[in-house]
């Protein structure tokens, strides 16, 4: 066949068939080719089921001499005509109350601006928790299906708790990229397993392994908004550095804006799928100080006059039902006017920032939905906005903190006159805050609980609005369907004409769990019955089941701010039940009533837990932190690094917290005097670091911004080869025991050290192990600004750890906050 004849729909669809049939895979739909098939310019859209579709076989003539040879190129693959351009967007730590397009008091004009050319969802549900939710937006599939019964923090060696998302599980942005979308995510990420940091990988489970072509943004659960632990696709980069009005907020949004210009200037009727998941609401809660301003004295009123105001704010908007009901405020949490006026101050301040955050990461989300508009692709863009992974957090204990690890490390009440220290900086790079309980329950109205609470809508409940002006003509409508979040990739497989694949790379792929919504984008439909009829809910042994309207559920045996609580057996929980037809908020509880129909839900629970591999149950709360789990630092008591080795992640490196410890550095001060970082873990909001001084040794430990342990050597080193020396001997066993430390040169003490205490649980996640230099921030910005590296050379730089001084119990309350700190 001539490459010069055009290929009719049915000549090329024959071809195709006798191709797929060679392969075992028979098509369902015709392949689609427009232009000359082999010439540059062709393009195929593809069947599907298999990715990534199978080689067509070289079309042109190869004869001995290229002039009587004709070339052929395969056509590039692209999706159905028509298909949307996809932008989906999610923020962190947001409840149902929150936003202000879900009745909320703090403005969120992006996500009105979706709503207003769209739709919203008033039962749209999360998992509970922030990479659970994640896996399963991003799957289609269940979180337990797809490995995250927990964060990976948690992992445990059972296929629902193991957080890999494996070969069965491919991702929305796999399916797309290889239909011919351009896909990239900018943002958070926490579905990489922690010990898969580093350089070494493997690098299957970072984006660039799950389908997408690019990637801005960070690891973990979180990061410090002003010095983020921040990755460019698989390498580690500091763009802060040298920029003194430098935001990630900001800066991400400009990153992903650049993108889509670069995209349109080199493929402008490429269409792409953009994965956009800032940090915000997440702590640490870090706005710019020009949004703070604008919340001051919002809050004064206290948190259970917010809750009337958003109460009456959703009725009034009709994202609850005129007959809801606002759930009792809780005994374990204090009433406002039972505060002082200390404490009203401080928590209104707390949340003036929260607020703060929530409208300036709203806001830059907006800059990023104009950028489509200015591109001119608004009209068939997909764009869905999801407010929040899971309810509002109630980490930040019940009197809140200047610095998140803190309350992760067990100060789980810092008090409010030294909290008082940090009330004008609150928000700012000096603190790293979370806001009292409190403000979490309220900011989850019109529901009971918090954020990692999966029995109930406090902890699940999600505003979204969905707008594609091209589809959706029932502009500023509510949906009141029952969905949930593994619902996201159907509804955009069925936008994009994009079939689910049955194999990818030759692996059977698991079903797709969810169900698509695109049958609400319908006028006609707004009242129909939901789709998805039956969805279980657990996390750490809380669990709910919904079927056709009703709910059932386990009573949380306590808040998820309580540490090291006994627990009970998960058969010995008590169970509740709602007819969530007549009770959208979870207020009347029927299960006394109706023994028969809890009954009948319970047995539909675990008909779906056995289904989704949600077994075994565990609630050990977060003490799975201290399971097993692949490591490439375990039981390993000696590291050995020379030269500069900087940005190394703390899952692969020496943990000091809890043991005696030395540290070693053979160096070679220069000419002029040493100065600069010889090894450093952690930075401003806890860690160590031993350094060089102007010419003089220093060892300084950072416990958690509440106390700066430091030493010096009192003498200028001369050039030359020196060995310096840090001593550590921790006074265990126990947790968060103090110590004495001996600084020594060339085996001569220069200089003692002793504290009173210690970080009890857990290192700075975001920052990293460095050695010859500091990449991330200062552990004591006193002595010194970042980088800091040292200008001499290291030869030879050793840390040993001696055993483990925690008792059993103390590993247990150690992993527990080790994993809260995570997610």
């Amino acid at each position: 066949m001539s490459s010069r004849q055009k290929i009719s729909g049915r000549v090329a669809n024959m071809a195709w068939s006798v191709l797929v049939a060679a392969t075992l895979v028979a098509p369902a739909r015709s392949q689609v080719v427009t232009g000359e098939l082999g010439a540059p310019s062709a393009t195929t859209t593809i069947e599907g089921r298999q990715l990534p579709a199978p080689p067509l076989p070289f079309g042109g003539v190869i004869k001995p001499n290229a002039t009587e040879s004709k070339t052929w190129w395969p056509p590039r693959v692209v999706p159905p005509k028509g298909a949307p351009n996809v932008l989906l967007i999610m923020t962190d730590d947001q409840g149902y109350g929150v936003s202000g397009t879900f009745g909320g008091v703090i403005p969120t004009p992006a996500l009105d601006r979706i709503a207003a050319t769209g739709l919203r969802y008033t039962q749209f549900n999360s998992t509970a928790l922030c990479s659970p939710t994640r896996a399963a937006l991003i799957t289609g599939r269940n979180h337990h299906s797809a490995g995250f019964g927990v964060i990976t923090e948690l992992s445990t060696g059972y296929p629902g708790y193991d957080s890999i998302i494996g070969p069965d599980n491919a991702t929305v942005g796999r399916m797309l990229k290889d239909n011919g979308y351009a896909t990239s995510w900018f943002g958070k990420n926490h579905n990489t397993p922690s010990f898969q940091y580093s350089v070494a990988g493997p690098f299957d489970q970072w984006p660039s392994g799950m389908g997408f072509d690019y990637f801005y943004g960070f690891m973990g659960g979180e990061t410090d908004q002003y010095t983020p632990y921040l990755f460019q696709n698989n390498r580690q980069i500091r763009p802060w550095v040298g920029k003194p009005g430098y935001h990630l907020t900001t800066d991400m949004a400009d990153e992903a804006i650049g993108y889509m210009k670069q995209l349109d200037a080199a493929a402008r009727d490429q269409p792409f799928f953009l994965y956009y998941v800032p940090g915000g609401s997440h702590s640490p809660h870090q706005p710019t100080p020009d949004w703070i301003a604008k919340f001051k004295g919002q809050f004064d009123n206290g948190w259970n006059d917010l809750r009337e105001r958003i109460f009456a704010n959703q009725k009034r908007l009709g994202v609850i039902p005129a007959d809801a009901k606002l759930t009792d405020w809780p005994d374990s949490l204090p009433k406002w006017d039972t505060l002082t006026a200390d404490q009203k101050k401080l928590y209104a301040r707390q949340a003036e920032v929260f607020a703060a955050y929530t409208a300036y990461t709203d806001y830059e989300i907006g800059r990023v939905i104009q950028q489509v508009e200015d591109l001119g692709k608004r009209d068939n863009t997909l764009i869905i906005y999801i407010s929040g992974d899971n309810g509002t957090s109630p980490e930040g204990t019940l009197s809140g903190t200047p610095n998140q690890y803190t309350s992760y490390n067990g100060v789980l009440d810092f008090p409010v006159e030294a909290q008082f220290k940090f009330y004008d900086a609150w928000g700012s790079a000096a603190t790293y805050p979370h806001m009292a309980v409190g403000w979490s329950w309220a900011f989850d109205t019109p529901f009971k609980w918090t954020k990692q609470v999966a029995s109930h809508f406090g902890g699940t409940r999600q505003g979204m609005t969905i707008s594609w002006p091209a589809r959706i003509k029932d502009v500023g409508g509510v949906r009141n369907q029952f969905h949930h979040i593994i619902d996201i990739v159907p509804t955009i497989l069925e936008a994009s004409g994009i079939k689910a694949p049955e194999m990818v790379d030759g692996i059977k792929q698991k079903p797709i769990e969810g169900v698509s919504m695109v049958y609400t984008f319908d006028r006609a439909n707004a009242n129909v019955a939901t789709t998805h009829k039956t969805q279980y809910f657990e996390m750490v042994a809380n669990r709910g089941i919904y079927h056709d309207g009703w709910y059932a559920n386990t009573t949380p045996p306590h808040g998820p701010w309580i540490l090291n609580a006994p627990m009970p057996k998960p058969d010995d929980y008590k169970w509740e039940l709602y007819n969530l037809a007549k009770d959208y908020s979870q207020a009347n509880d029927l299960a006394a009533q109706m023994p028969d129909k809890l009954k009948e839900m319970q047995a539909i629970f675990d008909q779906e837990a056995k289904k989704y591999q949600v077994l075994p149950l565990n609630n050990d709360t977060f003490a799975r932190a201290s399971a097993p789990r692949p490591s490439t630092t375990a039981g390993k008591t000696v590291f050995t690094y020379s030269g500069v080795m900087a940005g190394i992640p703390l899952a692969n490196a020496p943990n000091v917290l809890g043991k005696s410890f030395s540290i070693t550095a053979d160096v070679d001060i220069p000419q002029g005097g040493g100065n600069g970082m010889l090894a450093t873990a952690g930075g401003r909001w806890g860690g160590w670091g031993l350094y060089m001084l102007n010419g003089k040794p220093v060892f300084d430990y950072n416990m958690l911004i509440l106390a700066q342990y430091r030493s010096e050597g009192p003498d200028v080193l001369a050039p030359g080869k020196h060995t310096i020396v840090f001593d550590y001997t921790y006074d265990g066993p126990g947790i968060a025991k103090g110590g004495s430390g001996v600084l020594k040169v060339d085996g001569k003490v220069v200089a003692n050290h002793k504290q009173p205490n210690s970080i009890a649980f857990l290192q700075v996640a975001d920052e990293s192990f460095d050695v010859g230099s500091d990449t991330r921030s200062g552990v004591n910005d006193r002595d010194y600004q970042v980088p800091f590296a040292f200008n001499g050379k290291i030869d030879k730089l050793t840390v040993k750890l001696g055993p483990s001084q925690l008792t059993a119990s103390d590993q247990k309350t150690v992993a527990e906050s080790a994993a809260k700190a995570k997610d």
